[in-house]
């Protein structure tokens, strides 16, 4: 079986601008897969790809074995309903309940009817534990619950795929890890193949089975392996961003939570 997500030569940017060159990668079904770097290297320039928001200069994105690049129309939007978004800021219409933004997806691409529609808004709510607060303003939340928000309302065309931009970002220790715990099980509960983008540490050690680490130097990837591996590894590039000037053990072989770093 192939697998769910296969990039091959894949170059792209911004006009005439390259940011990277050559990419391929795939990803398994239930793989959870964590894109890193350092600033400017694109990881988010990636993720915008993958989800289609950009077209790419050269190479080819399969998702389930149907390619995106080129696709137009029909096509083009079965392909698109594999994927759920959360993107860094949440992304969350304020003019709008929680509720109400949870539902937007159901009502825009589904043919349930309003009562179906809240039902399973509520069951997507519940999923991430903001069922008691369907009723607030986005503003009315905190980040984190934001966050959770977002990942109800990518979550409420039950998607293949769930891409996630600096879920962790701008949120506390504790806060972030009580997000990578929902991420995961999320993942392993939903049977949802996840790829985010981070540069958190504890995020990448607690959620991903495997980071692809971007260059900017090289303008592609360096590394490819779990994140365990990847702390190991002999390029200067990869175990400086693991390291950060100080030695880090994963989780399985700390003998204490791992230190968030911001």
């Amino acid at each position: 079986m192939s697998a769910l997500i296969e990039v091959q030569g894949l170059s792209c940017g911004y006009g005439s601008k390259t940011i990277l060159k050559d990419v391929t990668f795939s990803i398994e079904r239930g793989e959870v897969v964590a894109i890193l770097g350092g600033s400017g290297c694109g990881k988010s320039t990636l993720l915008k790809h993958l989800i289609g928001l950009y077209s790419p200069q050269a190479g080819s994105i399969r998702i389930a074995g149907n390619e995106l690049v080129g696709t137009t129309g029909a096509d083009r939007e079965a392909i698109l309903r594999h994927f759920g978004a959360m993107f860094q800021a949440g992304a969350l219409f304020g003019s709008m309940s929680v509720l109400d933004n949870v539902m937007l997806p159901l009502q825009s691409f589904s043919q349930l009817d309003a009562h179906a529609i809240e039902i399973i808004a509520r069951l997507k709510l519940r999923l991430v534990g903001l069922e008691a607060f369907a009723d607030y303003a986005p503003a009315a939340l905190s980040g984190g619950m934001q966050k959770r928000a977002a990942i109800a309302r990518a979550m409420a065309l039950d998607p293949e795929i769930l891409f996630l931009d600096e879920p962790s970002a701008g949120l506390d220790p504790l806060t972030s890890a009580e997000l990578d715990a929902l991420i995961r099980r999320i993942a392993e509960t939903q049977h949802v193949t996840c790829v985010l983008v981070s540069h958190e540490l504890a995020s990448i050690y607690a959620i991903a089975d495997r980071a692809i680490m971007l260059d900017q130097s090289t303008q592609g990837i360096i590394a490819i392996d779990t994140p365990q591996a990847l702390a190991q590894s002999s390029d200067a590039r990869v175990s400086r961003f693991f390291n950060r000037g100080q030695v880090i053990a994963p989780p399985d072989c700390a003998a204490s939570e791992p230190t968030h770093q911001g």
